[in-house]
């Protein structure tokens, strides 16, 4: 059952949240910053990778890395020589280091010149109602390049009961295509019905609170019970409540 009073609710605020002003306190802005997909993509990609902990720290290490790769995140992941990778030994966000920066510029470079790009992955291993499977491969894709086991962490696994936040959010940002301005909508080939909520803190306990979700964890288990919510209230495009949710926590203290 569809519950009217709530749905209205969100619904509301899914409208203040959702438009660009949204963008100056969020990561999205650092794929917002180019207008080639393959450097709207990997901008993306790096930002959402490195968010987590305190958002204009993040924001503030997502404009760095830009820097470091001369603000061309395509060419760079394409054409880097190893003079130009080892100044990359220099950046930290938390615990993901230069080393890590490092291993995500070869990884990319091998999504692109062995998988037909970060798109095509997910387009190739969707599946019908969901992409968790598709992250899953994308990690398997993605480290098939010699790394250091520490750089696995910093990719998601759902197969591993993983609620995969930070690429679920990523999806969002390339998949959602609502013309409001914040996602970007740059892959035309998957429907924003198989989006999944990016469960964090703040998302998993406003949602608590709505009835929403029961599961105490916030993990893989967690994921699914909240999009099954989620997709009651809008089966077409269930991550549009990502924008109240995540507002109603930290904007609100909800």
């Amino acid at each position: 059952m569809i519950n009217t009073e709530l749905k209205d609710f969100l619904d509301e605020k899914v409208v203040l949240y959702n438009n660009p002003n949204f963008i100056e306190s969020d990561p999205v802005q650092i794929p917002h910053l180019f207008s080639n997909k393959e450097d709207i993509e990997i901008a993306g990609f790096l930002a959402a990778t490195i968010a987590w902990g305190n958002r204009k720290m993040i924001i503030k290490n997502a404009h760095r890395m830009m820097d470091m790769i001369g603000n061309s995140p395509f060419d760079f992941v394409m054409s880097h020589n190893e003079i130009q990778l080892e100044k990359l030994n220099q950046f930290v966000h938390r615990t993901f280091n230069g080393t890590d920066f490092c291993s995500f510029i070869k990884g990319l470079q091998h999504i692109y010149k062995h998988h037909e790009g970060l798109e095509q992955v997910f387009v190739k291993n969707q599946e019908t109602h969901c992409l968790q499977n598709s992250i899953s491969v994308l990690k398997s894709n993605f480290f098939e390049i010699n790394h250091l086991q520490r750089t696995e962490k910093h990719i998601s696994d759902p197969n591993n009961n993983s609620a995969a936040k930070r690429i679920n959010m990523y999806l969002r940002w390339m998949i959602r295509q609502d013309q409001k301005g914040v996602d970007l909508g740059i892959w035309k080939n998957i429907t924003p019905s198989k989006l999944s909520c990016p469960l964090d803190v703040h998302s998993g306990n406003v949602a608590r609170k709505l009835g929403l979700l029961n599961r105490k964890q916030n993990d893989g288990k967690a994921l699914a019970e909240l999009d099954s919510s989620l997709r009651l209230l809008d089966p077409n495009d269930p991550v549009k409540y990502d924008f109240a949710l995540f507002g109603l926590g930290v904007f609100e203290g909800f």
